[in-house]
């Protein structure tokens, strides 16, 4: 049976040993051909192993890897002509301009002058960077950024990979970068790392969320935050939460609670048992309450059920 879904990059079982460290144990995702995909994890996970390995710059312990229909193993070349990729610290030459740095880019892959005209040109005004004629040595994180982003489509590549493209950046720097990368949506597919939660949400049209070398969850934001077998309450507290919370624990409908500060997130199994015994063991236990409502789960709701303690992986 065909599928319905034109994948533009798929991973099967990858796995990558360094030595005795398993840094990936059977990657699997798929990428959307057209979409923004976010590899989200914890710091150490294994998104840049993944990301290198898809890039050609290192090769899988074991598994199987597509990028548009060409098999890495055997066609890597032809993958990788049609892939840019900005890594987490990109390097430049600080004495070039924008111009002068995405003319050189363009020349490496042997583009026509008339097309390279064009294309220099369209990706200055994607950057934002039109006009600028201050060096790259004068430009701040952020523009360095986007101009990282301009070079890695220089070549008009139909799947663009992102590692940690809006780290350390200031929140003027992010917003720009996140705009540029959701402008893309539908022209070009987006693969981009990242261990921040609200960029994800921002921009993303589909998630995978990997954990010690697996992905441990992956589909639309919609199909990760949709209930999972629970209910989910919030309930403040003027005082006391720590012995509403050591309470609630003991309930056999409770799956789960959270605690920041006088915040409970309680996760139920049984509705009516919960929406009854909670306001029940509020009054016993004399706790000031100040809110009691249901609650819809966030990204960050479910990114810390399933990865809890974070990454161990290069």
């Amino acid at each position: 049976m065909t599928d319905p879904v034109d994948y533009a990059v798929r991973v099967r079982r990858l796995t990558k040993r360094f030595g005795p460290v398993a840094a990936l144990r059977g990657v699997d995702l798929s990428v959307p051909a057209g979409s923004v995909y976010g590899f989200l994890g914890p710091n150490g996970a294994g998104k840049t192993t993944t990301l290198r390995i898809l890039t050609g710059l290192a090769r899988p312990t074991s598994g199987e890897a597509q990028i548009l229909g060409h098999d890495l193993s055997a066609d890597g070349a032809a993958a990788r002509a049609q892939t840019g990729f900005l890594p987490d610290v990109p390097g430049f030459y600080p004495w070039m301009t924008a111009e002068e740095f995405l003319r050189f880019s363009g020349r490496l892959f042997d583009l026509d002058a008339v097309l390279l005209d064009d294309r220099v040109r369209a990706l200055l005004d994607l950057a934002g960077l039109a006009g600028v004629t201050t060096r790259i040595g004068g430009y701040s994180r952020g523009m360095k950024q986007r101009l990282g982003i301009a070079q890695a489509l220089v070549n008009a590549p139909k799947v663009l990979m992102l590692d940690e493209p809006t780290s350390a950046l200031d929140p003027m720097g992010r917003r720009d970068v996140l705009e540029m990368i959701a402008s893309l949506r539908g022209r070009t597919t987006v693969l981009f790392s990242t261990h921040i939660l609200a960029d994800v949400e921002r921009v993303c049209d589909r998630v995978g969320i990997l954990s010690a070398g697996r992905v441990v969850a992956e589909g639309t934001l919609e199909e990760l935050l949709a209930p999972r077998g629970g209910h989910l309450f919030e309930v403040e507290v003027a005082d006391g939460a720590e012995r509403l919370e050591a309470d609630v624990r003991r309930r056999a409908w409770c799956t789960g609670v959270t605690r920041d500060g006088r915040v409970l997130r309680i996760n139920a199994s049984d509705l009516a048992a919960a929406q009854f015994e909670i306001p029940g063991l509020i009054t016993v236990l004399s706790v000031p309450l100040v809110r009691f409502e249901m609650a819809e789960a966030s990204l960050e709701d479910v990114f810390l059920d399933l990865v809890g303690g974070g990454g161990e992986a290069a």
